[in-house]
């Protein structure tokens, strides 16, 4: 893994403890969710592969660690730090929420305690990983839950911030329950169900919309989805019923998608077509769902691309990577930050989620309720293979099963009550009072 893949001050701050024999401290930081964006009442927590394979494979080739030497921010670093991230690899630990599991404020999503260097390195790659995919899982989860039971495909790599974004973001709207994704490296890496049949392009490549839907259905079958809004909608509508079967359905991409579902609807009954399908696509997202869900619009499916991809109208998060911790030479340091508007609370810590409400509390604390941060990686090495896609899945439809309705709509709720216990109520107290000496 390219260890470069950090921001610089992770590197200096590295060189900087190296050098001030900070070695052989060990540190525990947490990537903590510090408020929801806008219009959301949970985040759902995603992209654990991800900073495990990042943190099981991390590592500085020599090319690298030469060009760090290069640079004029380590002038002044002796040649032994060089030769220490030659066998630079990380032996710490990361417990972490399963994915699928919804978040809210204040709440650690993971843990990495390792010696100071290993747990201070990580932090760019795993704010970064977590957010995103976090996003889009609960971007997608809004998508679903307005559906009403319609199925719902992401369609966005093409509008994604990179390819590889394309790849894991459409894992990341599986996991938030999307039926599939029409991105094909996404089905072949996590199993995903992929779906897409053609484009514009395919009916303009032949002379008439007729012969164009002829040669998809000979070529595709059941699987055949006509798009019929290349020249006229109905025009194309009629077309596909002309042909019949075999064909799973129609897709319209543009226009007033409620009047045209039912004039569609309508052309597909009367050519005795009832189980032909309609999907939806163009610039779809929750709202928009909702808004043609409840007016009745006779739509099977919805292909959301740009909005789910980007999580476009809560393209951020608000999450940090804290050390809460510090231990040398069996001595333990508890730190937290005290700005305004940016504190962190110290010491590890455990979350307990009852019924109606989750506890956070002092890691090796009992508490009632599911503890939520799960040993992942012991001692360098993986405690046991991660659960693949699925297992994701199903665990995110069953909490937010559980969440009150308030909370699962699109429009902000009563916040999820989250509590600090009475240990680290008064860790945080003592903590700023330690500081504040």
């Amino acid at each position: 893994m390219n260890a470069l893949l950090t921001d610089l001050y992770e590197l200096t701050m590295a060189a900087g403890y190296f050098e001030s024999g900070k070695v052989s401290e060990k540190a525990v930081f947490e990537y903590t969710i510090r408020r929801l964006p806008p219009h959301r009442n949970f985040i759902l927590a995603a992209g654990l592969p991800q900073v495990v394979d990042y943190l099981l494979n991390l590592s500085f080739a020599a090319e690298e660690i030469d060009y760090l030497r290069g640079l004029a921010q380590f002038r002044h670093v002796s040649p032994a730090f060089f030769d220490y991230l030659r066998d630079f690899r990380f032996t710490g630990d990361l417990f972490a929420v399963p994915e699928g599991v919804p978040m809210f404020p204040s709440e650690p999503v993971l843990t990495i305690r390792a010696p100071i260097i290993e747990a201070q390195i990580p932090e760019t790659y795993v704010l970064s990983a977590v957010a995103f995919q976090s996003l889009v899982a609960t971007k997608a989860a809004r998508s679903v839950e307005v559906a009403g039971g319609r199925a719902v495909v992401e369609f966005g790599t093409r509008r994604a911030h990179t390819p590889e974004a394309g790849v894991v973001g459409a894992r990341a709207a599986y996991i938030g329950g999307c039926a599939g994704t029409s991105n094909t490296l996404a089905g072949f890496r996590f199993g995903i169900p992929v779906m897409g049949t053609a484009a514009h392009s395919w009916v303009m490549s032949f002379p008439g919309e007729m012969e164009a839907f002829r040669q998809l259905q000979r070529v595709l079958g059941d699987s055949t989805v006509q798009l019929i809004d290349t020249y006229d909608t109905l025009e194309g509508a009629r077309r596909a019923a002309q042909l019949g079967r075999p064909l799973w359905g129609v897709r319209i991409d543009s226009g007033d998608f409620l009047a045209l579902s039912h004039q569609v609807r309508a052309i597909l009954d009367q050519a005795g077509l009832p189980e032909a399908r309609i999907m939806a696509s163009g610039d779809l997202d929750e709202y928009r769902i909702r808004e043609l869900v409840n007016a009745g619009a006779p739509i099977d499916a919805f292909g959301v691309g740009t909005q789910l991809a980007t999580s476009a109208d809560a393209p951020a998060l608000s999450a940090v990577y804290k050390m809460v911790e510090l231990e040398f030479r069996g001595i333990q340091r508890f730190t937290a930050k005290y700005s305004a508007d940016k504190i962190s609370l110290p010491g590890s810590k455990q979350i307990f989620r009852e019924p109606a409400r989750d506890v956070v509390a002092r890691s090796g604390e009992c508490g009632k309720g599911e503890a939520l941060l799960r040993p992942v990686i012991l001692g360098g090495r993986l405690v046991e293979p991660l659960p693949t896609v699925e297992p994701a899945r199903r665990r995110a439809a069953e909490w937010l099963a559980k969440l009150p309705a308030a909370l699962r709509q699109l429009e902000v709720g009563e916040p999820w009550p989250v509590v600090y216990s009475r240990e680290l109520r008064a860790l945080i107290d003592r903590t700023r009072l330690n500081v504040a000496g």
